[in-house]
């Protein structure tokens, strides 16, 4: 199974491909959207979008796992959030890629094994998880962190819903 996980951030929105063998994770890709900062916010999002089709068609995921919105403390950030997050599952639906959401402390749990892990520990855990040369960037990290909880969770939903049959 091959996991896109994505983390988003109407600025910097970073994106994560790992794949699943067996019992081995391999990294794919990973890296960061960067819409030009001079962009008004709907050029912004729409130059997300074209970005992630176009990630979508290299990379051919099975699903797209995206983080859920936490409560922020600045109703207006998290707004923005909610409308990458939207082109993120348009372009999902658009391709007709199944998707898949967690919230930051289910991510963290799946990586660390705590849910109030920080960001540097998340991105150690991604380093030593898919043997990676260097650390990622850092919502490159995030969006590596939800592809493998994603991929670690489907497992788990697996067996329960074969256990209720």
């Amino acid at each position: 199974m091959r996991a896109f996980g994505i983390d988003p951030g109407s600025r910097i929105t970073g994106y994560g491909i790992v794949e699943k063998h067996k019992s081995n994770l391999i990294h794919i890709d990973n890296g960061v959207i960067k819409p030009k900062a001079n962009l008004i916010f709907a050029h912004r999002l729409y130059s997300i979008y074209k970005e992630i089709i176009l990630l979508i068609d290299k990379f051919k995921p099975d699903v797209i796992a995206l983080e859920d919105i936490f409560v922020a403390k600045n109703i207006k950030s998290a707004m923005k959030l909610g409308h990458v997050r939207g082109i993120a599952m348009l372009a999902a639906t658009t391709a007709n890629i199944e998707i898949a959401e967690y919230t930051p402390s289910q991510v963290k749990s799946a990586i660390v094994g705590i849910g109030n892990a920080t960001k540097q520990q998340v991105q150690i855990m991604i380093k030593h998880h898919l043997k990676l040369p260097e650390v990622a960037a850092e919502d490159a990290s995030d969006a590596l962190a939800v592809a493998i909880c994603h991929l670690h969770s489907s497992k788990m939903q697996c067996m329960i819903n074969a256990n209720k049959n």
